[in-house]
């Protein structure tokens, strides 16, 4: 083992004991009224920052801890091993997803007004893309933002928005020139405290109950010109850019909702029993198992794969593509055999594994489908 693997395992550790007792003290004891309320406390997200866990690989200079990559997607993995897939997905929109983009992207101004108040939970962040009527096609999307003078007007909506309805700020996607599709999308960093912007309301779902997902209207809202993410039309190429690590978060997410998912399962099947024994103890129970494992495993294999290339700045769109494909897909197949081996039990709020089933669904169809994971696949194969 290289001292630079020696060096990120030992800081993996670290701040894993950290997370676990953080997830232990200040989540799980209040995460079950959360969800029955489909509604988590914005307070959560100050507790966060307070306790050094947001835009953890952030530089120093912006507040954050300057760890390394691998401890966020770390973060991620453990929330969602434990259950906790509603507050992984805010998570990974705010620290994993928003905060790489200014970072990237965003001028030092920008940076060192937004990163520290993020890294300390002050601001909530989230990414607008999808509309209404404009999903995956975003070329086809109608929000617009007219430049007139040192700002922009911004005009549309939104809709099923992570972090939403309780976000200060979101990096909205918008046409600025409306007759050149892909080519005319720029990207803004919108001050949600300005007039003209409002959302609608929380948007229920069949899983991740607390986690904010929300619609968001604009009208006739006034944006300073320093608003501007990067230069204007190049939106589509930074969201070309910044996808993979979107994906790859994805992927994380599936890997240890499914790790959580299995250990329940083999809690349960070593203690549960039927016709004289465990069922545990039935054939079918240890193949169902045994198959789980195995495809776990193999996505784990393709995870390390595809996190060394990432951290290489190696990792290709196709790359992300299979990764998110290969994982998610994984995921909804296990949390399914799993719930099957709880039997009527596994159908009950009472039994987590209920939430495990219902939280997994969205993971094939957001940051882009399975579908649309199979097309990028076959472009990247056949060069169209």
């Amino acid at each position: 083992m290289s001292d630079n693997n020696a060096a990120i395992n030992e800081e993996l550790t670290m701040f894993k004991d950290m997370v676990l007792r953080f997830m232990d003290q200040e989540i799980l004891p209040h995460y079950s009224k959360w969800e029955d309320d489909h509604h988590m406390p914005r307070e959560v997200w100050h507790t966060m920052g307070r306790a050094g866990m947001l835009l953890v690989d952030m530089p120093e200079k912006y507040g954050a801890a300057d760890a390394s990559f691998d401890v966020c997607q770390m973060i991620q993995e453990e929330m969602c091993r434990l259950g906790l897939h509603s507050l992984a997905t805010g998570y990974n929109i705010h620290a994993n997803i928003v905060a790489p983009y200014l970072l990237n992207i965003g001028t030092e101004e920008q940076k060192d007004y937004w990163l520290p108040k993020m890294a300390t939970g002050e601001v909530l962040t989230a990414l607008a893309m999808t509309e209404p009527n404009a999903g995956s096609d975003v070329a086809g999307m109608k929000t617009n933002a007219v430049k007139e003078g040192d700002s922009y007007i911004l005009n549309g909506s939104k809709v099923f928005i992570t972090n939403g309805n309780q976000a200060n700020m979101i990096i909205v996607c918008a046409k600025t020139d409306p007759k050149a599709g892909a080519k005319g999308v720029s990207l803004f960093l919108v001050d949600t405290s300005l007039p003209g912007f409002s959302t609608g309301k929380p948007i229920h779902k069949i899983g991740q109950h607390s986690s904010d997902t929300g619609e968001l209207f604009f009208e006739n809202m006034k944006i300073p010109a320093n608003a501007l993410l990067g230069e204007e039309g190049r939106g589509f190429a930074y969201l070309m850019q910044e996808l993979p690590r979107e994906r790859l978060g994805c992927a994380v997410q599936a890997i240890g909702h499914a790790q959580g998912a299995l250990d329940l399962t083999i809690d349960y099947v070593t203690q549960r029993k039927a016709f004289g024994q465990t069922v545990g103890q039935f054939q079918n129970t240890r193949f169902k198992l045994a198959e789980c494992q195995t495809e776990l495993e193999m996505c784990k294999a393709l995870l390390e794969k595809h996190m060394d290339k990432f951290s290489r700045d190696e990792m290709t769109v196709t790359d992300a593509a299979m990764l998110k494909l290969a994982a998610t897909e994984m995921q909804l197949k296990m949390v399914n055999e799993c719930l099957q081996l709880f039997g009527g039990y596994g159908y009950t709020d009472e039994y987590p594994i209920s939430r495990f089933y219902r939280d997994a669904r969205v993971q094939t169809i957001y940051a882009g489908s399975s579908e649309i994971m199979k097309e990028v696949i076959a472009r990247g194969m056949l060069g169209r």
